[in-house]
């Protein structure tokens, strides 16, 4: 079934954010005027849920004080109390791990090119409400390796939901809330489409974002096509030559284009740019674009897995999608993929300026999706 809701905001006072979601017969978009709000730090934080009576409780609603459109200002964490590596399948995982060891999982996937703090206000908050959070560094970024020298720096689409699971079953995690955004909305596309017995239910910033390589020969509209200049720049040698050379001024660009109201200083882009200079960054990043357009080889091991992608499965797992008013990156239309959900399903519109790296610009909306997807 569908789930619709009013056409409501969700505004910075507690008595308005403790309301109930509306209910209706039918899916369409919820409304959120987030303006960016972050939290003032761990303790304030911690103040305000207790003050709220939240704690260690799934299906609660945060509040806290606002800090300021566009990022301006922002107070909120700048680091994770709690670095980890785990070998898990392949690779040497780095993540970070906050909230009780036997909290109810939640994984959550960053993207191209973002890191694990994309989710560093995020993971507090849920830790908070008594979660165990998830945050790895996917594969060629931070602290995450690649076990063996010749293993192929793979970055095909089936090979990082493999990554996922290896993950969990590393960590004896059964099933787990998994949300993401880019690459990390993709992959937990993957797992709840393919392994739906390991998803409890998914937050997924613009929707539904399996594809296949059949599927990417199809020409779009030049303006369309514009969007993905850097999907075509990787296609050839100068493409990955520049992006060796210049990886932290090329992901600077993209986070400008991508959110290009979002006011990031140069403390937050280097904390994420640190996670570039893993040796394996490069190659992975190169791979996964030219394998979409068919350019580059996956792996015979994953061929199976993405015959079935390419199908396009449903997804049945209970689903919140959202997307930022402002995302200055290709995405599809929520019409396009609100079909694709079959399980209970939400889509909200997350207003006030929110690009694309939708967790990291606004974490107190992101965080209440993952609350309220989890008791669904």
């Amino acid at each position: 079934m569908t789930r619709q809701t009013s056409d409501r905001e969700f505004p910075e006072t507690a008595s308005r954010l403790d309301r109930p979601v509306a209910h209706a017969a039918a899916a369409t978009s919820e409304q959120v005027d987030d303006n960016r709000r972050s939290f003032l730090g761990t303790i304030a934080l911690g103040a305000a849920l207790t003050q709220l009576g939240i704690a260690k409780a799934r299906g609660q609603t945060l509040d806290a004080p606002g800090a300021g459109p566009s990022g301006a200002g922002r107070a909120g964490r700048t680091s994770f109390t709690s670095l980890k590596q785990v070998k898990a399948g392949e690779l040497d995982i780095g993540y970070a791990e906050a909230g009780p060891v036997d909290g109810p999982p939640v994984l959550l996937l960053h993207g191209w090119p973002y890191d694990i703090h994309s989710y560093v206000d995020v993971a507090p908050m849920l830790a908070q409400a008594g979660f165990r959070v998830i945050v790895p560094y996917l594969r060629g970024y931070g602290s995450t390796r690649f076990l063996s020298a010749q293993a192929l720096r793979n970055g095909q689409q089936a090979a990082l939901g493999v990554d996922a699971i290896a993950l969990m079953d590393a960590l004896r995690i059964e099933k787990a809330v998994i949300g993401g955004y880019d690459w990390g909305a993709r992959t937990a596309n993957i797992v709840a489409a393919l392994w739906p017995e390991r998803c409890k239910a998914m937050v997924s910033v613009s929707g539904y974002l399996i594809g296949s390589q059949e599927l990417n020969k199809a020409p779009l509209p030049p303006k369309a096509e514009l969007q993905w200049w850097y999907q075509f720049y990787f296609a050839t040698a100068r493409g990955e030559a520049g992006y060796a050379k210049y990886t932290h001024d090329f992901a600077r660009l993209i986070w400008q284009l991508a959110s290009p109201e979002w006011r990031f200083d140069e403390a937050t882009f280097a904390r994420s740019a640190a996670a570039f200079d893993n040796p394996d960054h490069v190659a992975v990043s190169i791979h996964n674009y030219r394998w979409r357009l068919g350019l580059a080889q996956g792996e015979a091991r994953f061929d199976a897995i993405e015959q079935k992608l390419a199908t396009l499965p449903t997804i049945a797992v209970p689903t919140i999608t959202m997307e930022g008013d402002a995302n200055g990156a290709p995405h599809p239309e929520p019409a396009a993929y609100a079909k694709r959900f079959t399980g209970r399903y939400e889509h909200r519109l997350i207003k006030g300026g929110i690009g694309h790296n939708l967790p990291q610009e606004a974490p107190q909306a992101f965080a209440q999706a993952i609350i309220d997807v989890a008791r669904f």
